[in-house]
């Protein structure tokens, strides 16, 4: 590995610790359970992960498990990975290169919208109508995910979206960059947290004419830059108050 490839990897896993520290803040950790992963090569196939249970509140960047989606032996490993993270990561890398980055999570909001029978985030407010024909569904759960068919499932059942909901399991949100990726679970998060408010009130969801729908998820495009700004000011505050995310 080249010293330029050395320094990338190195922000990537700062920038992947750092996504952990922020989600375990926001009240999206289950345990010691789900991972992120990143990808740390030009093909996407080598990628880390967060290791194995230990909780997202400790994680620094040198603690990130490196993988390579082609080597069988990983789970051989004395410092192999969560079954589910490789089952479904290694597929993720392997079968979305686009996808360089995937976080996996079962937070409250978009796990309780996954756990109905119509798990559609419909567009009735502005974060909502981001996800407008914007989001994958996967319907087909088959358990926790152990098996690699479990994962290659996952993977191809999201195409060019930047995010799936998985019906019974939880969500996973996509980018070329941590802060990307970051941000889109912010948002997906709070766009299940509206749905679920909104049902919670037993009256009819006013969803936005589809022109108009259309016309609001891709404003949301004017605004790419906020998305590293989020998560830039974000890390500020973890520089702030936890800098040891980046060791």
């Amino acid at each position: 590995m080249n010293t330029q490839s050395r320094i990338e990897e190195t922000q990537i896993r700062i920038d992947l610790a750092a996504a952990l520290r922020l989600s375990c803040r926001e009240g999206w950790h289950e345990g010691v359970a789900n991972h992120f992963s990143a990808a740390v090569s030009a093909d996407g196939r080598r990628f880390v992960v967060n290791p194995r249970w230990m909780h997202w509140s400790r994680v620094r960047a040198s603690d990130l498990v490196l993988c390579d989606a082609d080597d069988p032996t990983t789970m051989d490993r004395p410092d192999a990975p969560d079954p589910s993270a490789w089952s479904i990561h290694s597929a993720l890398h392997r079968e979305l290169p686009q996808a360089r980055v995937a976080l996996h999570l079962h937070p409250p909001h978009a796990t309780a919208l996954a756990a109905l029978k119509d798990p559609t985030i419909h567009p009735i407010d502005q974060v909502t109508a981001r996800w407008y024909k914007r989001l994958a569904y996967d319907l087909s759960f088959g358990g926790i995910a152990t098996e690699e068919a479990e994962g290659a499932r996952i993977a191809a059942s999201v195409g060019d979206k930047p995010a799936v909901m998985m019906q019974n399991h939880g969500v996973t949100t996509f980018g070329a960059t941590v802060a990307e990726a970051w941000d889109a679970m912010y948002h997906l998060e709070r766009a299940a947290r509206t749905m679920v408010l909104a049902y919670s009130t037993g009256q009819p969801l006013a969803i936005m004419p589809d022109a108009l729908a259309e016309d609001t998820a891709a404003e949301w495009q004017t605004y790419k830059q906020a998305e590293f700004a989020h998560f830039a000011e974000m890390k500020r505050l973890l520089d702030r108050e936890a800098p040891d995310y980046k060791d």
